[in-house]
């Protein structure tokens, strides 16, 4: 939940690669939760290219214009990750820390 002074960072940019936030006290909201949403396919995704990095690396078929490909692919999930992790990291410390178990 965010404090109306704080931001969340969503984990699509805007024009020009520019971060995009959301400033709202509500985190079932339409937009919290499309936002949440948005993470969870990212991270399936980065998930699945992980695996598909993992056999590749692992098999001696693979081309070069294959490992490019999946290079560029995993470079673009990384960036998506990157923006989560940045986002719930903040996300977390602006939270009351009784909030989380460990």
């Amino acid at each position: 939940m965010t404090t109306p002074s704080e931001l969340r960072l969503l984990p699509w940019s805007g024009p020009g690669d520019k971060p995009c936030y959301l400033s709202t006290d509500d985190p079932d909201g339409y937009m919290s939760r499309l936002a949440d949403r948005v993470e969870a396919i990212q991270l399936g995704a980065a998930r699945a290219l992980l695996e598909e990095a993992s056999e590749a690396l692992d098999s001696q078929d693979t081309s070069p214009e294959e490992m490019r490909c999946l290079a560029k692919e995993l470079t673009g999930a990384l960036r998506d990750i990157f923006r989560v992790a940045t986002s719930r990291g903040h996300l977390r410390a602006t939270s009351d820390p009784s909030e989380f178990a460990y």
